[in-house]
C-alpha cells in the first residue's frame, strides 16, 4: 500500500499462495523468488496456508527466526503476508470424539497464533469444521466452541484476530452460524472471516448472511463456484452473485482485505490467471462503488 495512503475507504487485494508457480516450496528457502509473484500479479499481500499437507503442517514448527526470514523475503520485494488460513482443523478436527484429537486440534490453534505473531499477520482464518472426517457427534460443536474460547486470552496477548471462516461441509456453513460463536465468546479477538463462494455454494442468500456479518468480518475471502463444487472454478464462470454481494458490502460501507481464493496447481500461466481474477473482482468491486486501494 501507497506509504501516503489516507483514511480513505476501499478495500485491498490480496492472493492465496496456492494460486501461484512454487506454492510447494512449502519448506523451502527461495521464499524471495516464490513471493516476486504477489507484486508482479498486482496484488497487495499473500495469505499462506497451514493445512493437511505434510509440508505445510510443518509450519507449526517453524520458530521466530524462521518467520523472520519469509517476512524479511516479503519486504524485500514490496509485499506482506497478509493472514494466515488455518485450514488444518480440517484434519485434526476440534469437534473430535477422539480426546487425543481434541487435544492435537488445541495445540494447532496454539501453535498457529504462535507462527501468526511471528509472521507479524494480524488476522488468522479458522476454518469452520468440528470433525469434517468422522461421523457427527452430539457433543463436537459444544467442543470446538470450548477451543475457540480457551483461544482468546492468547490471542489477545500476541494481538492476532481470529475469524471463522464458513465452509463447505456441514458445520459453520454460514455466516449467521458462525456469529453464534463470535456472539457466545464476546471477545474483540473472535470474529468471521467470511467466504463469498462458499455462501454460493451452500445455496444461502448473500443479502441474509453478510448482514449477519455486519461489524464483524475482519477480512474476506472471493472466489467462484458451483453448488457441489466449491474450489477450481474459473471467476465468473461460477454461480456467486458479485453485482449483489459487492452492492451489499458497499451499502455497509466495508472495507477491508479482501483474498482471492485460487488453485492455479502450478501452472505456467498461474501469474496471468491471477491478474484476470484480480481485473475481474475490480471491475465488480468499483461499478459496486468500492474503491481497490493499489498496493
Amino acid at each position: 500500500m501507497s506509504a501516503t495512503a489516507d483514511l480513505q475507504d476501499g478495500i485491498c487485494l490480496g492472493i492465496y499462495e496456492k494460486a501461484l508457480v512454487g506454492n510447494s516450496l512449502a519448506t523451502g528457502s527461495d521464499w524471495r523468488h516464490f513471493l516476486e509473484q504477489v507484486p508482479q500479479a498486482g496484488f497487495s499481500y499473500l495469505d499462506l496456508s497451514i493445512d493437511e499437507t505434510p509440508e505445510r503442517e510443518a509450519r507449526l514448527d517453524w520458530g521466530p527466526a524462521q518467520c523472520r526470514r519469509v517476512r524479511d523475503a516479503a519486504d524485500d520485494v514490496g509485499t506482506a503476508i497478509g493472514g494466515i488460513c488455518l485450514s488444518l482443523h480440517r484434519k485434526i478436527g476440534p469437534g473430535s470424539a477422539e480426546p487425543e484429537t481434541r487435544r492435537r486440534a488445541r495445540k494447532v490453534m496454539t501453535r498457529g497464533l504462535e507462527v501468526s505473531h511471528d509472521l507479524g499477520v494480524p488476522v488468522i482464518q479458522i476454518a469452520g469444521y468440528y470433525a469434517f472426517y468422522e461421523e457427527p457427534n452430539p457433543e463436537a460443536e459444544r467442543w470446538y466452541t470450548q477451543m475457540l474460547a480457551d483461544a482468546v486470552p492468547l490471542a489477545a496477548r500476541l494481538g492476532v484476530v481470529m475469524g471463522i471462516e464458513n465452509v463447505d461441509g456441514d458445520d459453520v456453513t454460514s455466516i449467521s452460524k458462525a456469529m453464534e460463536f463470535v456472539r457466545a465468546v464476546d471477545s474483540p479477538y473472535l470474529q468471521v472471516y467470511p467466504d463469498l463462494g462458499n455462501i454460493a455454494e451452500q445455496g444461502l442468500d448473500p443479502a441474509v448472511e453478510l448482514a449477519a456479518g455486519a461489524g464483524h468480518m475482519v477480512a474476506m475471502h472471493a472466489k467462484d463456484v458451483r453448488r457441489g463444487e466449491p474450489r477450481r472454478i474459473e471467476m465468473g464462470a461460477g454461480i456467486v452473485d458479485w453485482p449483489t454481494s459487492f452492492a451489499l458490502l458497499a451499502n455497509q460501507h466495508w472495507t477491508g482485505r479482501l483474498m482471492i481464493e485460487m488453485w492455479n496447481d502450478d501452472a505456467p500461466d498461474s501469474v496471468d490467471r491471477c491478474v484476470t481474477a484480480r481485473h475481474f473482482i475490480e471491475t465488480q468491486a468499483t461499478a459496486a462503488g468500492i474503491p481497490v486501494v493499489a498496493p
